[in-house]
């Protein structure tokens, strides 16, 4: 289980896969100097409910991963992030979008709009 330290706000608990696609899509995002919203449903063990975060460049961001070791990403799904990151309701973290992982360099997150 990885985390996304915002701020000085408490750690956000989230999957290392999940995280390792969602750091692509908030990075990219960021880089371009793009505000958007994220919201998940809080995992199971916390309080229940959803919690949502804006996430503007200026804020300190923070990703701890549990494993050493970067998994191979998904194309669809940072692409299916990436297109809820520039919709009104921002990303909502969702399940991988089923499709043979790929390792993903420069030139495909290029194609992804992801410069």
């Amino acid at each position: 289980m990885g985390t996304i330290q915002y701020g000085d706000s408490s750690e956000i608990h989230i999957e290392d896969r999940a995280l390792a696609h969602l750091k692509v899509a908030i990075a990219t995002k960021l880089r371009r100097n793009e505000s958007f919203t994220l919201s998940w449903k809080h995992p199971e063990g916390d309080a229940p409910g959803r919690s949502t975060i804006w996430l503007h460049p200026s804020i300190p961001l923070r990703f701890t991963f549990e494993t050493p070791e970067n998994p191979q990403l998904n194309a669809k799904w940072v692409q299916a992030l990436m297109m809820e990151a520039s919709s009104s309701g921002g990303i909502t973290l969702v399940d991988e979008v089923v499709d043979t992982p790929m390792e993903i360099d420069a030139s495909a997150l290029s194609d992804l709009g992801a410069e």
